[in-house]
Protein backbone atom coordinates (compact mmCIF):
# COMPACT_ATOMS: atom_id res chain seq x y z
CA UNK A 1 0.00 0.00 0.00
CA UNK A 2 1.39 3.36 -0.80
CA UNK A 3 2.41 5.50 1.83
CA UNK A 4 1.63 9.72 1.80
CA UNK A 5 4.34 11.87 2.44
CA UNK A 6 4.17 15.02 3.13
CA UNK A 7 7.74 16.82 3.16
CA UNK A 8 8.71 20.06 3.65
CA UNK A 9 12.28 21.26 2.53
CA UNK A 10 13.82 24.35 4.80
CA UNK A 11 17.20 24.58 2.73
CA UNK A 12 19.50 27.27 4.11
CA UNK A 13 17.09 28.62 6.40
CA UNK A 14 15.58 28.54 10.07
CA UNK A 15 18.35 28.83 13.08
CA UNK A 16 17.34 27.17 16.34
CA UNK A 17 15.75 30.03 17.62
CA UNK A 18 13.00 30.20 14.40
CA UNK A 19 12.99 26.19 14.75
CA UNK A 20 11.23 26.32 18.12
CA UNK A 21 9.04 29.44 17.17
CA UNK A 22 7.83 26.92 14.45
CA UNK A 23 7.17 24.10 15.92
CA UNK A 24 5.29 25.60 18.33
CA UNK A 25 2.94 26.88 15.97
CA UNK A 26 3.15 24.10 13.78
CA UNK A 27 2.23 21.08 15.69
CA UNK A 28 -1.04 22.32 17.12
CA UNK A 29 -2.36 22.32 13.96
CA UNK A 30 -1.29 19.01 12.48
CA UNK A 31 -2.74 16.88 15.55
CA UNK A 32 -5.47 15.98 14.22
CA UNK A 33 -3.96 14.52 11.19
CA UNK A 34 -4.07 10.83 11.15
CA UNK A 35 -1.09 7.82 10.37
CA UNK A 36 -2.20 6.88 6.89
CA UNK A 37 -0.31 10.94 6.33
CA UNK A 38 3.42 11.14 7.08
CA UNK A 39 4.83 14.42 7.34
CA UNK A 40 8.26 15.41 7.50
CA UNK A 41 10.77 18.44 7.76
CA UNK A 42 14.08 18.60 6.16
CA UNK A 43 15.38 21.46 8.47
CA UNK A 44 19.46 22.66 8.08
CA UNK A 45 21.96 20.16 9.72
CA UNK A 46 22.30 22.91 12.79
CA UNK A 47 18.78 22.92 13.70
CA UNK A 48 18.12 18.82 13.64
CA UNK A 49 18.96 18.33 17.28
CA UNK A 50 16.68 21.47 18.57
CA UNK A 51 13.70 19.82 16.10
CA UNK A 52 14.53 17.08 17.84
CA UNK A 53 14.40 17.91 21.47
CA UNK A 54 10.70 19.53 20.54
CA UNK A 55 8.78 17.06 18.80
CA UNK A 56 6.88 13.65 20.24
CA UNK A 57 7.62 12.38 16.86
CA UNK A 58 3.78 11.07 16.50
CA UNK A 59 2.93 13.77 13.12
CA UNK A 60 6.20 14.34 12.26
CA UNK A 61 9.32 13.22 11.47
CA UNK A 62 12.87 14.47 10.43
CA UNK A 63 14.83 14.47 7.06
CA UNK A 64 18.09 15.53 6.53
CA UNK A 65 19.02 16.99 3.49
CA UNK A 66 21.55 14.92 2.68
CA UNK A 67 23.22 11.79 3.55
CA UNK A 68 27.59 10.57 2.61
CA UNK A 69 27.96 6.76 1.85
CA UNK A 70 30.67 6.69 4.44
CA UNK A 71 30.30 5.94 8.04
CA UNK A 72 32.90 8.34 9.09
CA UNK A 73 36.05 9.97 7.08
CA UNK A 74 37.57 13.23 5.67
CA UNK A 75 34.78 14.18 3.85
CA UNK A 76 34.50 17.92 5.11
CA UNK A 77 30.99 19.58 5.04
CA UNK A 78 29.27 16.13 4.33
CA UNK A 79 27.27 14.06 7.23
CA UNK A 80 26.87 10.48 7.86
CA UNK A 81 24.07 8.29 8.38
CA UNK A 82 25.24 7.43 12.31
CA UNK A 83 25.40 11.43 12.88
CA UNK A 84 21.76 11.75 11.71
CA UNK A 85 20.38 8.53 13.70
CA UNK A 86 21.40 9.89 17.02
CA UNK A 87 18.82 12.61 16.18
CA UNK A 88 15.89 10.47 15.18
CA UNK A 89 15.99 11.63 11.63
CA UNK A 90 14.24 9.04 9.30
CA UNK A 91 14.04 10.56 5.69
CA UNK A 92 17.52 11.74 4.31
CA UNK A 93 16.66 13.80 1.05
CA UNK A 94 19.43 12.73 -1.73
CA UNK A 95 19.99 13.92 -5.39
CA UNK A 96 18.04 17.54 -5.48
CA UNK A 97 18.37 19.91 -8.22
CA UNK A 98 20.19 22.52 -5.96
CA UNK A 99 23.59 19.79 -5.26
CA UNK A 100 23.23 18.79 -8.47
CA UNK A 101 23.39 21.95 -10.39
CA UNK A 102 25.79 23.25 -7.72
CA UNK A 103 27.89 21.14 -6.63
CA UNK A 104 27.74 18.56 -9.98
CA UNK A 105 26.18 15.79 -8.09
CA UNK A 106 26.66 12.99 -10.56
CA UNK A 107 23.95 10.18 -10.47
CA UNK A 108 26.33 7.60 -8.85
CA UNK A 109 26.87 9.58 -6.14
CA UNK A 110 23.49 9.90 -5.40
CA UNK A 111 22.84 6.57 -6.15
CA UNK A 112 25.57 5.55 -3.37
CA UNK A 113 23.28 8.57 -1.09
CA UNK A 114 20.45 6.36 -1.45
CA UNK A 115 21.73 2.81 -0.79
CA UNK A 116 23.94 4.07 2.37
CA UNK A 117 20.39 5.71 3.53
CA UNK A 118 18.58 2.20 3.18
CA UNK A 119 21.43 0.26 4.39
CA UNK A 120 21.03 2.35 7.67
CA UNK A 121 17.41 2.09 8.10
CA UNK A 122 16.72 5.41 6.66
CA UNK A 123 14.16 6.37 4.02
CA UNK A 124 16.10 8.10 0.98
CA UNK A 125 13.47 10.57 -0.89
CA UNK A 126 15.61 11.09 -4.33
CA UNK A 127 14.28 13.70 -6.22
CA UNK A 128 14.92 13.63 -10.43
CA UNK A 129 13.48 16.32 -12.42
CA UNK A 130 14.26 17.95 -15.69
CA UNK A 131 15.60 21.56 -16.64
CA UNK A 132 13.41 23.92 -18.64
CA UNK A 133 16.18 23.69 -21.40
CA UNK A 134 15.30 19.67 -21.65
CA UNK A 135 12.03 19.89 -21.69
CA UNK A 136 11.71 22.41 -24.26
CA UNK A 137 13.57 20.11 -26.54
CA UNK A 138 11.01 16.81 -25.88
CA UNK A 139 13.80 15.13 -23.45
CA UNK A 140 11.86 15.55 -20.38
CA UNK A 141 11.09 11.83 -20.26
CA UNK A 142 14.89 10.59 -21.44
CA UNK A 143 16.21 13.25 -18.57
CA UNK A 144 13.98 11.40 -16.14
CA UNK A 145 14.47 8.01 -17.51
CA UNK A 146 17.93 8.31 -17.02
CA UNK A 147 18.26 9.84 -13.57
CA UNK A 148 15.59 6.81 -12.28
CA UNK A 149 17.76 4.17 -13.95
CA UNK A 150 21.15 5.18 -12.52
CA UNK A 151 19.96 7.15 -9.42
CA UNK A 152 18.15 4.06 -8.00
CA UNK A 153 20.13 1.33 -9.54
CA UNK A 154 20.38 -1.54 -6.49
CA UNK A 155 17.87 0.13 -3.76
CA UNK A 156 15.44 -1.43 -2.60
CA UNK A 157 11.76 0.00 -3.79
CA UNK A 158 9.67 -0.64 -0.57
CA UNK A 159 12.30 1.56 1.69
CA UNK A 160 11.99 4.24 -0.54
CA UNK A 161 10.53 7.62 -2.15
CA UNK A 162 10.97 9.30 -5.46
CA UNK A 163 10.07 13.04 -5.78
CA UNK A 164 9.68 14.78 -9.05
CA UNK A 165 10.66 18.19 -8.69
CA UNK A 166 10.87 20.02 -12.69
CA UNK A 167 13.82 22.07 -12.32
CA UNK A 168 12.34 24.97 -13.69
CA UNK A 169 9.04 24.55 -11.49
CA UNK A 170 11.41 25.10 -8.12
CA UNK A 171 11.13 28.44 -6.69
CA UNK A 172 9.97 30.04 -9.92
CA UNK A 173 6.59 30.33 -8.72
CA UNK A 174 5.72 28.06 -11.98
CA UNK A 175 3.98 24.95 -10.96
CA UNK A 176 3.51 22.03 -13.49
CA UNK A 177 0.30 21.34 -14.61
CA UNK A 178 -1.05 18.26 -12.32
CA UNK A 179 -1.94 16.16 -15.03
CA UNK A 180 1.57 16.44 -16.45
CA UNK A 181 3.13 15.93 -12.81
CA UNK A 182 0.92 13.10 -12.64
CA UNK A 183 2.04 11.45 -16.58
CA UNK A 184 5.49 12.17 -15.37
CA UNK A 185 5.13 10.62 -11.75
CA UNK A 186 3.23 7.46 -13.82
CA UNK A 187 6.60 6.94 -15.47
CA UNK A 188 8.74 6.93 -12.72
CA UNK A 189 6.56 4.01 -11.19
CA UNK A 190 6.25 2.13 -14.14
CA UNK A 191 10.54 2.62 -14.28
CA UNK A 192 10.54 1.26 -10.74
CA UNK A 193 8.78 -1.49 -11.23
CA UNK A 194 6.94 -1.22 -7.65
CA UNK A 195 3.38 -0.31 -7.65
CA UNK A 196 3.47 0.56 -4.13
CA UNK A 197 6.32 2.93 -4.10
CA UNK A 198 5.58 6.74 -3.12
CA UNK A 199 6.10 9.10 -5.54
CA UNK A 200 5.92 12.76 -4.73
CA UNK A 201 5.70 16.21 -6.41
CA UNK A 202 8.05 19.49 -5.90
CA UNK A 203 8.06 22.90 -7.40
CA UNK A 204 5.90 25.67 -6.28
CA UNK A 205 3.47 23.91 -4.31
CA UNK A 206 1.48 26.04 -2.46
CA UNK A 207 -1.74 26.39 -0.29
CA UNK A 208 -3.97 26.37 -3.45
CA UNK A 209 -2.85 24.46 -5.78
CA UNK A 210 -1.84 21.17 -3.02
CA UNK A 211 -5.52 19.93 -3.25
CA UNK A 212 -5.62 19.69 -7.35
CA UNK A 213 -2.05 18.15 -6.93
CA UNK A 214 -3.04 15.22 -4.53
CA UNK A 215 -6.12 14.22 -6.70
CA UNK A 216 -4.49 13.42 -8.91
CA UNK A 217 -3.84 9.22 -9.33
CA UNK A 218 -0.08 8.65 -9.48
CA UNK A 219 1.32 11.61 -6.98
CA UNK A 220 1.53 10.49 -3.34
CA UNK A 221 2.91 13.58 -1.47
CA UNK A 222 4.44 16.46 -2.31
CA UNK A 223 8.34 17.71 -0.78
CA UNK A 224 7.80 21.40 -0.29
CA UNK A 225 10.52 24.22 -0.32
CA UNK A 226 9.34 27.81 0.61
CA UNK A 227 6.09 27.52 1.36
CA UNK A 228 7.28 24.47 4.20
CA UNK A 229 8.36 27.67 5.86
CA UNK A 230 5.32 29.26 7.35
CA UNK A 231 3.90 27.12 9.71
CA UNK A 232 0.08 28.30 8.75
CA UNK A 233 1.33 27.63 5.23
CA UNK A 234 2.68 24.02 5.64
CA UNK A 235 -0.24 23.10 7.79
CA UNK A 236 -2.63 23.79 5.04
CA UNK A 237 -0.65 21.77 2.92
CA UNK A 238 -0.42 18.97 5.28
CA UNK A 239 -4.10 19.17 6.48
CA UNK A 240 -4.71 18.86 2.14
CA UNK A 241 -8.31 18.17 1.31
Amino acid sequence: MRKTVIAGNWKMHMNCADTEKFLLKFLPLIKDIGIERNIVIAPPFTAISTFSANTNFKNLNIASQNIHWEESGAFTAEISPRMLIEHQVKYAIVGHSEPRKYFSESDEQINKRAISAQLNGLTPIVCVGESLEQRERGEAERVITRQVEQGLEGTNPANLIVAYEPIWAIGTGKTCEAVEANKICKLIRNLVGYEDITIQYGGSVKPDNIDEIMSMDDIDGVLVGGASLDPVSFARIANYR
